[in-house]
């Protein structure tokens, strides 16, 4: 791995920037470039950025994908849907991951609902099961009995409009594309009055893995021709294509238009879409800062992540974010 540090538990944000008395648009963004890392607020990434850029950003937005099981402690944690029609689900408890499912296995839902365990995916953690929702569909069926799935730093229960971006448009993700939050409609007026463009992409992601640190796992996405052209054009006239999220790169630098990507970005694949990327800080040894290094390089990774920490950046999906421009 790359990048090694500790996460001080003062650089957990708990709430939604709105609740710390700021916008959406107004939380930090470090800067990182081939001139420095530099500090600024969101509302200035209109001046980091140049006429032509273009923007990679998806338009998944968030289901409520935590249902409980009664009289458990436990929930549910329905993730990703997988071509064979199961779905990627978690079983959490208060202290996390659930560990003593065992294949077979039928847990009851909150509405009627239930999930039946079939087969590990990840060990302790991922099952592939079978979701019966007592005649809804699943995204429907979730609408009306999920909440969003939050972890132990997120101490209060946030609505599901706290879980969305501008860009979301197409339900689906398990989890906030996080690194969106902070555009507003206003923001993103700002930026095509300067001359940047957009390209939307569809990935919905799957849970994260805050403890395990597992391989990315396949998750369904879309990338229209349009989007697709769109980048060509830029990366062959030479200005930037910037992935907005995690998600965004994945999409775009998978070879089909559509279905599951299983594309794992590290420093050794590299990139071939993308030349920057804007997106959260993510925690030690996980699987994503390979794909952070790959853009960025380990030089320049290493200083963001060390001027992050002493900067006093806040993680995780209510906290800052950071534009990578190699």
């Amino acid at each position: 791995m790359t990048v090694e540090f500790t996460l001080p538990a003062a650089l957990e944000a708990h709430v939604p920037p709105e609740a710390r008395g700021l916008g959406r648009d107004g939380v930090r963004l470090l800067v990182s470039s081939s001139e420095g890392v530099e500090h600024h607020r969101f509302t200035d990434l209109p001046s980091q950025l140049r006429a032509g850029d273009v923007l990679v950003v998806n338009t998944s937005a968030t289901v409520p994908a935590a249902v409980p099981v009664p009289d458990s402690g436990l929930v549910a944690h329905i993730s990703t849907e997988q071509p064979d029609g199961r779905w990627l689900v978690e079983l959490r408890q208060a202290t996390g991951p659930f560990r003593d499912g065992t294949a077979g296995t039928r847990y009851p839902l909150f509405g009627g609902g239930s999930v039946t365990l079939r087969r590990p995916f990840s060990a302790g953690r991922l099952w592939e099961s079978d979701v019966d929702t007592d005649g809804l569909g699943v995204l429907a069926y979730l609408a009306a009995f999920g909440s969003p799935i939050r972890y132990s730093y997120v101490g209060d229960a946030w609505p599901i409009s706290c879980y969305q971006t501008v860009f979301g448009v197409t339900p689906g993700s398990a989890e906030m594309p996080s690194a969106s939050r902070p555009f507003t409609e206003r923001l993103v007026t700002r930026l095509v009055a300067r001359g940047v463009q957009f390209a939307p992409v569809l990935l919905h992601t799957g849970v994260a893995s805050p403890e395990a640190h597992e391989r990315p796992y396949p998750e369904r996405f879309a990338v229209p021709r349009t989007s697709r052209d769109v980048v060509a054009r830029a990366r062959a006239e030479g200005r930037r294509v910037i992935a907005v999220g995690t998600t965004a790169v994945r999409a775009i630098e998978s070879d089909a238009d559509g279905g599951w990507t299983d594309v794992i970005i590290t420093p050794e694949r590299g990139v071939r879409h993308v030349d920057g990327l804007l997106t959260g800080f993510h925690e030690p040894m996980a699987s994503h800062l390979d794909m952070l290094a790959a853009i960025a390089g380990p030089g320049l990774l290493n200083e963001t992540y060390r001027q992050a920490i002493e900067g006093g950046y806040l993680w995780h999906e209510f906290g800052d974010v950071n534009l990578l421009l190699p």
